[in-house]
């Protein structure tokens, strides 16, 4: 490993402490913008086998998804059930992100990394386990659903804190870009895989494969936790760290800006996730495997826009790609419920994928980026509480939108939502950038 990389790495895992003062604001060293590679944050081994690894285990938790969305929009005919998924799936990390958050700066986060991924696989496996013995209603589903979020909630902080570190400061956005692409990837081939087996082999035995998919992970992290040393003991209490990253982070003027766009943003662009099997199933009219067909070109734009983001980003600051990418993705929703041919949605919905990933891979490096490794995890939890809490209310109001006036009128109004957001950041970014 660099040298570089086993410092950074040391400087979380030993308990280093910093002055209060350089905890409690954000770092603000400017440095010229300059184009990174999107591979570059790929030389460090460490961060390459982790990546490689989530390669893997995203594939299985996008085959989750599907199935998951999937058989409970085959078990009810009400929109407002079938965005229950989404909501079964942040509600965990709006009750939990925060104390996830200071956990995760205290503990070994590899170790603790590990028992989380296990503890998710034996959840997964519960789920095929419900399907094979029969007990297969939308509760139970739902139920661990929910469950799967915990291990969610518990994982974000620590994994987001422990992959800043892995890298060089300016080969974080590039990071939190490749991260994003490993996720799409998955997002392509995940649901389309899942759309051709469902009605051959069963939701059962996709749920298996997620169980299956986390392997690597949990043989990374068993290396990596052997490797070191457990961290030092910290020595505040609970209720001190969790004070201390609350005035962290409310304290900046910048990160509440950023807060902000999360909370809007997430609350209108969760309606596409929430509505798509209900608009397959009641607009389109078609199957699993068209359900699944869209969800893929969401990913693959997302995989499209990796390619490119290094140079607009290399040309553009970061308020105004943000504001760009939500005004594509507000479109997307808008033309949607005017659209009936698959063939038409799909280069919608890959342009549509290509702004979503712009949109999350700059929120997140730019709240990783906001505080030092010391306070990230817990900074990190708020910006997961807050994107939670905008994806719960999103679903449960959009999935009422639709049961009430149709799901065309609720896809609009949520592309209409985006539009407003867009607007907003881009005529005020300049004086309040994030």
């Amino acid at each position: 490993m660099a040298i570089s990389l086993t410092r950074a790495a040391e400087h979380v895992y030993t308990g280093r402490t910093m002055s209060h003062a350089s905890l409690s604001s954000p770092q603000t060293a400017a440095a010229p913008r300059r184009k990174v590679p999107l591979t570059r944050p790929l030389r460090h081994p460490r961060y390459r086998s982790i990546w490689l690894a989530n390669l893997v285990s995203n594939m299985g938790t996008w085959i989750q998804t599907f199935a998951s969305a999937w058989l409970v929009a085959s078990l009810s005919k009400s929109a407002a059930i079938t965005s229950l998924v989404q909501t079964a799936t942040y509600v965990p990390i709006l009750l939990f992100a925060l104390f996830a958050g200071v956990v995760a700066d205290a503990v070994h986060r590899p170790k603790f990394l590990f028992f989380c991924n296990l503890y998710m696989a034996c959840c997964a496996g519960a789920m095929a386990l419900l399907v094979w013995t029969g007990q297969i209603a939308s509760g139970p589903v739902l139920a661990i659903t929910f469950c799967l979020g915990i291990g969610t909630a518990f994982i974000w902080p620590a994994w987001q804190a422990a992959l800043s570190s892995l890298v060089e400061p300016d080969e974080v956005e590039a990071a939190a870009t490749l991260n994003n692409l490993s996720y799409n990837l998955s997002a392509v081939i995940g649901p389309a895989l899942g759309g051709l087996l469902f009605g051959w082999i069963g939701p059962g035995a996709l749920f298996l494969a997620n169980a299956m998919s986390f392997a690597g992970l949990l043989a990374v992290y068993w290396l990596w936790w052997r490797e070191r040393a457990p961290q030092a003991a910290v020595r505040e209490d609970f209720r001190e760290r969790f004070r201390h990253g609350l005035r962290c982070a409310i304290g900046c003027a910048r990160y509440r800006r950023i807060l902000r766009n999360v909370c809007s943003v997430f609350f209108a662009t969760i309606a596409f996730a929430s509505l798509l099997p209900v608009f397959v199933r009641d607009v389109l009219r078609m199957n699993s495997g068209v359900y699944g067909t869209l969800m893929g070109c969401l990913g693959g734009g997302a995989v499209i826009a990796a390619f490119f983001l290094p140079q607009v980003r290399a040309r553009v600051d970061k308020t105004g790609v943000l504001a760009g990418a939500l005004l594509v993705y507000g479109a997307m929703l808008l033309a949607m419920p005017f659209i009936r041919s698959p063939m038409v949605l799909m280069p919608l919905i890959v342009c549509g994928g290509m702004a979503w990933s712009a949109t999350v891979s700059t929120l997140n490096a730019a709240a990783q980026l906001s505080f030092p490794a010391e306070v990230r995890a817990r900074t990190l939890s708020i910006y997961l509480f807050v994107m939670s809490g905008g994806y719960v209310a999103g679903s449960l109001f959009w999935g009422r939108v639709a049961d009430a006036w149709g799901v065309r009128v609720a896809l609009a109004a949520a592309g209409a939502c985006v539009v407003v957001n867009a607007l907003v950041l881009a005529t005020g970014g300049r004086k309040h950038p994030i």
